[in-house]
């Protein structure tokens, strides 16, 4: 039986949000928070870490901030499913700019799943002076990656180079956007260009 590039696409998507999901969870059941090990030297680290805001650690607002985040990825991800059904349709669409567009939606939901149920599953992980928990669940995050510490002279103390940690699902939603603005861009220039 062949698969359709719908249901291939489907498949790739599901596979994502379980592997963002199991790290996730072998992380958070495993370790204790702001636990590190070194995986390889001391460069790349396993480091616990909750999130409450965006990608990389970004903080957004607080309690406020948090809900607005949580109901825009709900919307960022109804959106990618609605654009990716309607270039399905369409034959001038290359693989890659589904394949891109499905990496960041996967990312997307791998997150979601941690905002609504992690809150409830876990109490601990819920924002503090949250209302309640769904909704509030901190992303959990793992991957670090201190490269090198550097101290320009207009800075009081080093600074790490790329401190941020971040999970698997950011990953996907940084690899497919670049993906897509690097490989794919002439798709979205053409399209651009015929609108006007």
């Amino acid at each position: 039986m062949k698969l359709s590039k719908g249901k291939k696409l489907l498949i790739l998507g599901i596979l994502l949000v379980v592997v963002d999901q199991v790290i996730k969870i072998l992380v958070k059941t495993n370790m204790d928070l702001g636990d590190t090990i070194n995986v390889i030297g001391d460069w790349f680290r396993l480091h616990f870490v909750l999130n409450d805001g965006m990608a990389f650690g970004m903080a957004f607002g607080g309690v406020a901030g948090k809900l607005i985040l949580s109901l825009f990825r709900v919307g960022l991800f109804a959106l990618l499913v609605w654009w990716i059904r309607k270039l399905l349709k369409r034959q001038d669409v290359p693989t890659g700019v589904l394949v891109g567009l499905t990496l960041i939606t996967a990312g997307a939901v791998g997150n979601i799943v941690d905002c609504f149920f992690y809150g409830l599953i876990w109490p601990e992980t819920a924002m503090p002076d949250a209302p309640f928990a769904l909704l509030f669940g901190q992303v959990v995050d793992m991957f670090y990656f201190p490269l090198f510490d550097y101290q320009l002279p207009w800075m009081d103390h080093p600074q790490v180079f790329f401190g941020a940690v971040f999970n698997f699902a950011d990953a996907c939603v940084t690899c497919g956007a670049l993906y897509l603005l690097f490989f794919q861009y002439k798709f979205f220039a053409k399209e651009d260009k015929e609108k006007k």
